[in-house]
């Protein structure tokens, strides 16, 4: 999904909360700003829901929860709000929320040419500063092609770079697929 400036005057955490709870449209909320998230394409759509699939059933039992696209996750009380492609929470209290995430294990991002440079940026920036996240998945969508950024030791990230015929592997979540499941009836460039 693509997020676009809109001509908005700030706001505060509170206004925008109320604010977007009346709109048609989601928007992302970044130091006072809102960004309304246009649609995405057809292969960017589908990977999200080929993850969310592979993640579900693996997820229901160990009490965690796996949302796509339209749950934003709180990066911080203050600022900013993002609506990842998937994101996952164990945290007992994440499993009744109705806002939004607060304590993200896992945050995925599908990469598009329209949206790569913010989840690659800023997004990235913002994320890996969540206490709670272990694991930030950049997945392409026009090739099979996934980065995984893993928490180490301290404030170090490690990177884990996947391609065709690898096996994923999820250490936050327990989870080892092969990256083909992601990909699986997407029409590739």
């Amino acid at each position: 999904m693509i997020a676009t400036p809109q001509e908005q005057p700030k706001m505060t955490i509170e206004e925008y909360l109320e604010w977007e709870a009346q709109q048609e449209c989601r928007y992302e909320y970044v130091n006072g700003e809102v960004f309304a998230m246009t649609g995405g394409t057809i292969p960017h759509n589908d990977i999200a829901l080929n993850f969310y699939r592979n993640l579900y059933p693996h997820l229901r039992s160990r009490g965690c929860r796996v949302n796509v696209s339209d749950v934003k996750v709180q990066v911080t009380p203050q600022s900013p709000y993002y609506y990842p492609d998937v994101i996952v929470s164990c945290d007992p209290q994440d499993l009744n929320a109705r806002k939004f995430i607060e304590k993200p294990k896992l945050i995925a991002e599908v990469l598009s040419p329209g949206t790569s440079a913010k989840d690659r940026g800023e997004k990235f920036n913002y994320y890996l500063k969540i206490p709670s996240l272990q694991e930030y998945i950049l997945i392409d969508s026009e090739t099979i092609s996934v980065e995984r950024y893993f928490r180490g030791e301290g404030r170090m990230w490690l990177y884990y770079p996947y391609v065709a015929g690898d096996m994923i592997t999820l250490s936050s979540i327990g989870l080892e697929f092969p990256i083909e499941l992601l990909y699986e009836a997407v029409v590739l460039e």
